[in-house]
Order: C-alpha cells, then structure tokens, then sequence
C-alpha cells in the first residue's frame, strides 16, 4: 500500500504541474515593466509573453496583440515557444502513460511491464519540468542582465513576470512528483490493492444457505 499511496501522491503533483505549465506558458507576463523611481505612477504598464504582448491602462483597459510573424521574432522566444510545447506534449504522454500502468487501473496485467511503465511515466513528468526550466532561467537571466545594465533605456527595462514564478512552482511540482512515481516502482510487479475472495457457498441441510460463508 505504501507504494501504491507514492503512485497516486506522484501522480497528483505531476497532474498540477503540467497544468501549470500550460498556464504558465499561456499567460503573457513573462516579462512586465519596470517601475523605477521616476516613473512610479505611470498610465499603463506592458505585459509580454511567449505567443502576444498586452498593454494595461490604469483604468483597467487591456489590449493585447499576438505575434504574427514567428520568424520575425528574437530567439529566446522562438526557443521559448518551443521548449514549452515540447513540455506540453510531454506532460499529456506522461499523464497517458502513468495512468496505463498505475495500480489502480486495470489498463495492463499485473507484471513488471505495468510497473515500469509507472517509471516511464515518472520520467517522462521530470523531462517535462527540465524542458520548461529551461526558457525560464534564460527569460530570467536576460531581465535581469538588461535591468541592471546602464546603456538600456529606462523605458524598455522590465521585471519578471507571474509566468515565470508560476512556471518554477510547476518545475518543481513536475520533478517532485516524477521522482515520487520512480520510487513507487514495484520490482515484483504485484498489486499493492489487496483482493478478497469470498468463500464457496455450501446449502446447508435444509437447502438454504448459510450466512457464515458470505463475506
């Protein structure tokens, strides 16, 4: 059962995680602006992401425009893009084959098969979270290498966004949860769910049943 109670922790964390990959991917506030101290109150702040870029007013207006052209577009983004669809794809073959070969599913027979299958799974969710760290840290390392870098203008220095913190959150839910359905790995392959059988029903003398052989 203690193998059996890792597989499904493992396998909610992993679930978590790749919904926040997707979200985090989905967002557009990978980068925001900057609030430096001249420009403190400002009419209306930048949100870029992977696939658009917004403008907020200060009265709450939102405009956003998706990037029409891919090749038009620098090479963090393009990596960026295609990093986090890898890790959605990932993810969904990951949760697939978790789910085939868990304990509690009946998909495969009993057998190593069913139990390595579990570790594929596993494997798989820390690919996942490896190829979303990846644009993170490089989104990261570029606001923060231009914020503090004196030739940038003030204007187009930015901040990091809400993406990138919901994306290490999800990194981390992603290699947690895959080292926990790694470790969940039965050599035996047996079922960590016990099955009772009920005893044969034996007519007692007078034809009728005897209620001690039920379970």
């Amino acid at each position: 059962m203690a193998s059996a109670a890792l597989e499904i922790l493992g396998l909610g964390l992993c679930v978590l995680g790749w919904m926040g990959v997707i979200l985090a991917s989905a967002l557009p506030m990978w980068k925001v602006t900057a609030f430096m101290d001249h420009n403190i109150v400002v009419a209306q702040s930048t949100w870029e992401g992977l696939w658009m870029t917004c403008v907020v007013q200060s009265t709450g207006q939102m405009q956003c425009k998706v990037f029409e052209s891919l090749l038009a577009l620098n090479k963090e983004l393009q990596t960026g893009r295609a990093l986090t669809v890898l890790a959605s794809i990932l993810g969904l073959i990951g949760l697939l084959v978790t789910v085939v070969g868990a304990q509690c599913t009946n998909c495969v027979r009993e057998g190593k098969v069913k139990s390595w299958l579990v570790v594929i799974g596993g494997v798989a969710f820390i690919l996942c979270g490896l190829l979303l760290l990846i644009p993170l840290c490089w989104f990261a390392n570029i606001i923060i290498r231009d914020f503090y870098n004196p030739t940038v203008d003030p204007s187009k220095k930015r901040e990091m966004g809400a993406s990138l913190y919901i994306g290490w959150a999800a990194t981390a839910l992603l290699l947690l949860g895959g080292a926990l359905l790694c470790c969940s790995c039965n050599p035996r392959g047996e079922n960590a769910f016990p099955v009772k059988y009920s005893a044969p029903r034996r007519p007692t003398s007078n034809g009728e049943y005897d209620k001690k052989n039920y379970v």
